[in-house]
């Protein structure tokens, strides 16, 4: 009687549990990506490395990875604040070890001892979903001794389908992470040490890192399912660069021009990661927390 009484309990539970990736979250009640200027590849970029494996074409670029090269390119300019987005469309199917990654970074200026913010898509395998990683690196935390501060998301859609609208807003203040204009994450300048303020440039690349990439390394790139391709298109890159005026002012992603989030945003943020984070830094209790301290404030 008992496990009779107990089955449309269960029932009901993997019901609710399977059909978690259909739910979307509530409206963040402003579109931040409506409020910049598209432009074209050629508008704001220029190729960094595997020509031969990059195709221009409707104002966005192609970019794919074979056991030849991967193919990575970078803006014409370097930044100091803004906002930075792009249309991308992932590769379906078996994809383990590739990265597909649009970034800000100052590596070529400062190596080993760089800044960079990262929206990278980590490759999968057949039935499973490509994992979204955040990750910012200060002054050199990206260089020998790794100090990652990843949260990592599943998507509430599938990526290979449509043309999805990511974004990185970087101020002075704060980094938030976009998804088709939500928040998904909002990294705060809690001092200058844990906090990129030297001029970055934005790069969109892929490449192989079948040592980590999916499953910490498990699963490995498989060139019989080459060639590997990232999709970019709408590209926004507006804010200032290095070279504008001291007076120029940084944007935002909120309807506040002094930035932060608004109260429907930070509940639409909430909301994806409580439904869909699968990995946070703070909450790894196996890191060394006395690296980074802004846990300590969460």
């Amino acid at each position: 009687m008992s496990t009779i009484f107990f089955l449309p309990i269960f029932l009901c539970f993997i019901f609710l549990h399977s059909t978690n990736a259909n739910y979307w979250p509530i409206s963040p009640g402003y579109y931040p990506s409506t409020k910049f200027k598209s432009m074209s590849f050629y508008q704001g970029f220029k190729n960094l490395w595997g020509p031969n494996h990059q195709s221009v074409d409707n104002n966005g670029i192609n970019i794919w990875l074979d056991r030849n090269s991967g193919s990575g390119f970078k803006s014409v300019k370097p930044f100091r604040s803004g906002y930075f987005g792009a249309s991308i469309k992932l590769q379906p199917g078996y994809t383990a070890g590739v990265i597909t990654a649009f970034y800000l970074s100052n590596n070529e200026a400062h190596p080993g001892f760089h800044d960079e913010v990262d929206i990278e898509f980590l490759g999968t395998t057949f039935g499973k979903p490509y994992t979204l990683q955040t990750n910012v690196y200060i002054r050199g935390s990206g260089d020998g001794k790794i100090i990652g501060r990843e949260m990592k998301f599943h998507l509430w859609f599938d990526p290979t389908k449509n043309f999805h609208h990511y974004a990185i807003l970087w101020s002075p203040r704060e980094i938030i992470f976009l998804v088709d204009d939500v928040p998904i994450r909002r990294y705060a300048r809690r001092s200058d040490a844990t906090f990129p303020l030297r001029p970055m440039w934005l790069y969109g690349s892929i490449w192989d890192a079948s040592s980590w990439a999916t499953e910490n390394g498990k699963y490995k790139a498989d060139y019989n399912y080459q060639p590997f391709y990232g999709k970019f298109t709408n590209f926004k890159a507006s804010g200032c660069t290095a070279y504008s005026s001291r007076w120029c002012r940084p944007v935002s992603a909120s309807p506040y021009r002094s930035g932060g989030l608004s109260r429907q945003q930070r509940q639409a943020m909430n909301w994806v990661r409580s439904h869909y984070m699968v990995y946070d830094y703070c909450r790894d209790f196996k890191r060394d927390h006395s690296l980074t301290p802004e846990c300590w404030r969460k």
